[in-house]
């Protein structure tokens, strides 16, 4: 049978208000029909296939992407600042633009995610990226590495908003914490792969060719491999994927029922725009996305910071791997802790940020002389991490209608670009070495994030008190008009959940805490 143009409408026992096709999830079309539940053991060996087929490219590549863009933090100890003539001012703003192109072509990326298929976009921009990547190792001034900068800047924004796209196709909301954190953990993996490969890299002695023009031809590389690997490997959707057989992709939709977010709707809706942009949650999700993300400059200040406390070029090197490992460390234990115990999203996001608030007292506190406190207290400060990571998955997983995820995702996201941008303007050089001011924004936004994190679930609990004291709609029905081979029309029932509704829209959704 196939899908026919007339449209999705209400059942005529109703009251009848005929919506257009358009308005339909594309998973609607698989699933219309089924009444059988699905048993837990084939939901769980199919989602075992997914995580076999998409959860190592999405490792890979965000490991990558991470890797690419702290490269000018990894390049200043090989020696970048020197070969191209580079200001600290300078330095600084090769950090913040990246970000503004990012923030810039935010919105224009996620609405190409809706529009075209995600993988063969994410694909596309992967391979630019790559090539701007390798073009570093031929500037010789800011201009140059300034315009490379911002491409990669453009690139990188669809990765995550399309991650979070295809996180909410395959898994469940629980599902989706943990595959978050998984990808997102990669970040410190790049940063213990990045410190090994410019270790190996100090070590190529060429000439006219410096040790960081290496690192960017290498990493270059990496990204262009990754991308021919995207473009034939990772599915656009579960409604397509290539690894599952016809009856897998239905069972596949059938098993993320519970999200009543649907799988994707290539149609911009414009009434759904509106509603994320007055939906109070989007912006205490993008305030906490800014501010959380400013201390995020000391990425690319990491080396420099561990250098200023006496260590060798060679020493920096390897003791930048090390906040790759709590990074790693600090997400897994988050996100593990978050999914074992129901509705404490904001609760483990606001505890992991004690540790980084002790960190940043040991680095302003401790005497200068004292190495290892202040590298101590270096590693503690990024601790916090899990609460952007759960972040992520939260709002993810509390917002549905694809339109407004859409917008709600580029929203967070160009909150997340702001706060970098403004990051690295702190690091000025009449605050160094102890740069008690910028540690000080840091401490500052770390005392807000948490308690916007409980403000958010106050919140999301008032909204779900609300739909519980509501009356319940058990009578409405939704049908979908098909032609059978023998060409007779036939009406066939849709859940409700495969409408394509928001969260407002649809009464019976809850906010998950």
């Amino acid at each position: 049978m196939s899908l026919e143009s007339s449209g999705v409408f209400k059942d005529h026992k109703h009251a009848g208000v005929s919506v257009s096709t358009k308005d339909v999830d594309t998973g609607a079309q698989l699933v219309a029909g089924l009444t059988s539940i699905l048993d837990p053991d084939e939901a769980l060996r199919i989602r075992k296939k997914i995580d076999k087929h998409i959860m190592p490219l999405m490792c890979a590549l965000y490991w990558v992407q991470f890797m690419d863009k702290t490269t000018l933090g990894s390049a200043a100890i090989l020696g970048i600042q020197e070969a191209t003539h580079l200001t600290t001012n300078e330095y600084n703003w090769l950090g913040t633009v990246f970000y503004l192109s990012y923030l810039v072509f935010e919105y224009p990326q996620n609405l190409a995610l809706q529009r075209f298929p995600v993988g063969k976009w994410m694909s596309i921009n992967i391979f630019v990226w790559g090539v701007a990547l390798a073009c570093h190792a031929a500037c010789k001034n800011f201009a140059g590495l300034l315009v490379v900068r911002l491409l990669l800047g453009v690139c990188e924004g669809s990765i995550t908003a399309g991650f979070l796209i295809v996180s909410s196709m395959f898994y469940t909301r629980t599902e989706q914490t943990l595959r978050v954190g998984y990808w997102f953990l990669m970040n410190g993996t790049a940063q213990i792969i990045s410190g090994f490969i410019s270790f190996g890299a100090l070590h190529i002695n060429t000439k006219g060719f410096q040790p960081w023009q290496w690192l960017m031809i290498i990493t270059g590389l990496i990204t262009f491999i990754l991308a021919i690997l995207f473009w034939f490997l990772f599915p656009d959707s579960p409604t397509n994927a290539w690894f599952l057989t016809p009856d897998e992709r239905a069972k596949a939709v059938q098993r993320i029922k519970e999200n009543q977010t649907g799988v994707e709707n290539k149609h911009f809706k414009m009434e759904q725009m509106i509603e994320a942009l007055t939906d109070p949650k989007t912006w205490l999700f993008a305030l906490f996305s800014a501010l959380d993300n400013v201390p995020n400059s000391l990425t690319n200040q990491q080396t420099l910071i561990l250098a200023s406390f006496g260590f060798s070029a060679l020493q920096t090197t390897l003791l930048s791997c090390v906040p790759g490992i709590i990074e790693i460390l600090a997400i897994f234990t988050g996100v593990r802790l978050a999914a074992r115990r129901p509705n404490s999203r904001a609760y483990v996001g606001a505890i992991y940020f004690v540790p980084a608030w002790l960190g940043i007292l040991l680095v302003n506190l401790l005497p200068w002389s004292n190495r290892t406190g202040l590298l101590i207290g270096q590693y503690l400060t990024g601790v916090s991490v899990p609460g952007f990571v759960l972040s992520l998955s939260w709002l993810n997983s509390v917002t549905a209608g694809h339109t407004k995820k859409v917008v709600t995702n580029a929203i967070m996201l160009s909150a997340y670009c702001i706060g970098n941008s403004a990051g690295p303007f702190m690091w000025k050089t009449q605050y160094k070495p102890r740069n008690h001011v910028p540690w000080a924004v840091i401490g500052a936004c770390y005392v807000v994030c948490p308690v916007l994190l409980l403000i958010i679930r106050a919140v999301l609990v008032r909204e779900n008190k609300i739909r519980d004291a509501e009356p319940v709609d058990d009578e409405e029905e939704y049908v979908i008009e098909r032609i059978t081979e023998d060409g007779k029309r036939v009406e066939i029932k849709v859940d409700k959940e495969f409408l394509d509704l928001t969260d407002r829209q649809n009464r019976d959704f809850r906010y998950v805490l």
